[in-house]
């Protein structure tokens, strides 16, 4: 049976905490100022996220709501099946998106920096 030294110790804390950092800087998308709204692969608005407003998107299946307050915005309704990209809730951070596939509509938010999607997908 192998025992850990205090060096032994040192090194694996200064690992985790480097992959700790690490994973902080490469997830950390900050915060999102735009609202990018496609159907069919087209863009149908861009707005700010800086007032309430609310949208209707028309899709294969039927109309898709999308609702915007300060700092945030979400898929509200939407005719899909299995209600995926509803239940997404509010995206605030650049890079976060929601798909509704079944009705080809999508929302991303977009800012300044963006996370590294590459990682999450």
């Amino acid at each position: 049976m192998m025992m850990l030294r205090a060096g032994d110790v040192g090194v694996l804390l200064a690992g985790a905490g480097l992959v700790a950092a690490l994973t902080v800087f490469a997830w950390g998308g900050g915060r999102g100022d735009t609202a990018v709204i496609r159907a069919s692969g087209q863009v149908v608005q861009t707005t700010a996220l800086t007032h309430t407003q609310s949208f209707t998107v028309d899709g294969p299946l039927g109309t898709t709501r999308i609702e915007i307050e300060p700092g945030r915005a979400r898929i509200a309704r939407d005719p899909s099946p299995r209600q995926l990209c509803v239940k997404q809730g509010w995206l605030t951070q650049s890079g976060q998106a929601a798909l509704c596939l079944p009705n080809q509509v999508s929302l991303e938010i977009r800012g300044r920096t963006s996370a590294y999607d590459t990682l999450g997908y």
